[in-house]
């Protein structure tokens, strides 16, 4: 039962998505008190598995992100210990984290991605990659740190990337830049959810401070979508979900292009933030189900082997 189960909460950590990641963890930890569980607060260090060998809990809800949470070392770490846990396994997460790979994987299931290449930083910090517009990501980096819009009328690529502080990684996913849509749909009990559309306020695009700042974006569930766009949109995010491997909850991020019927896919996230201003929190809702169901359906959820 609820109330006999201990679940270790993962948090902090230290990447860059380490404030976010403490606000995730702090939500999920007073929900599942709520729920009746027995909760310990775990801030993550590198002696995190001693911390893990002498708790023993009977759960640990990962509440990480970004590099050492969600790309596939933590879930190592936990498969080591035998102690359960939530969302992807090691394999699922470390594809899913590095952009490079998740293309592969995506362009073997035959799911729409737009053009894209990998490019060094410095050669793309000289001259234009590809024609503008485009965008410039990090290859394993999420809450879009590092994220770069070169515009169409750009005369010369974005020159931080010649800075020596640069710390988003020496390689970059060069994307064409693709108008429209920002849209999002998770996949919950192998189920995939409605469609949500972000649309950032005061933003130029779901940067940073639209995603965690509160009002620095809305949320419309139902997206603005056609039937058929819909439909293919909850289709692509459970065959996303299936061909990593991923288990419990994930999310995946589209572009719509309305003037050309195009949507394609950006990529899949294994650890969605469930912060009060985070997407899936507000996809489960739209399905009736409460931010306390839903942390606990992914604790009761929990396994090693995943």
């Amino acid at each position: 039962m609820a109330a006999t189960k201990h679940v270790a909460v993962l948090m902090g950590g230290f990447s860059s998505e380490r404030e976010v990641s403490l606000s995730s963890g702090r939500e999920c930890a007073k929900a599942l008190e709520e729920r009746g569980y027995r909760v310990t607060r775990i801030d993550v260090t590198r002696n995190v598995g001693r911390e893990l060998f002498e708790l023993k809990p009977d759960v640990a809800f990962n509440a990480l992100h970004g590099p050492f949470g969600e790309d596939g070392t933590i879930q190592g770490v936990l498969e080591f210990l035998g102690v359960p846990y939530t969302h992807s396994g090691v394999l699922a997460s470390a594809l899913a984290m590095n952009k490079e790979k998740a293309k592969l994987v995506f362009a073997a299931a035959g799911l729409p991605l737009v053009e894209h290449q990998i490019v060094n930083r410095l050669d793309a910090a000289r001259e234009h990659v590809m024609a503008p517009p485009y965008v410039l990501k990090p290859i394993a980096e999420g809450s879009s740190y590092g994220v770069l819009i070169v515009r169409e009328d750009a005369e010369h690529p974005p020159q931080e990337l010649f800075r020596e502080d640069w710390r988003y990684g020496e390689f970059l996913l060069a994307e064409r830049y693709v108008p429209g849509h920002e849209l999002t749909c998770a996949v919950i009990a192998d189920r995939a959810t409605e469609v949500l559309e972000i649309v950032p306020v005061g933003h130029a695009f779901y940067d940073y401070d639209s995603k965690y700042v509160p009002g620095g974006s809305r949320h419309e569930v139902p997206a603005r979508l056609s039937p058929n766009v819909n439909q293919t949109c909850r289709k692509v995010t459970l065959e996303a979900h299936r061909a990593l491997g991923c288990r419990g909850v994930s999310r995946a991020d589209f572009r719509f292009d309305p003037s050309r019927e195009e949507l394609v896919l950006l990529e899949v996230n294994t650890q969605p933030g469930m912060t009060p201003t985070s997407l899936v929190p507000d996809l489960a809702a739209h399905d009736g189900m409460s931010f306390g169901e839903l942390v606990e359906w992914m604790v009761e959820d929990a396994s090693c082997g995943r």
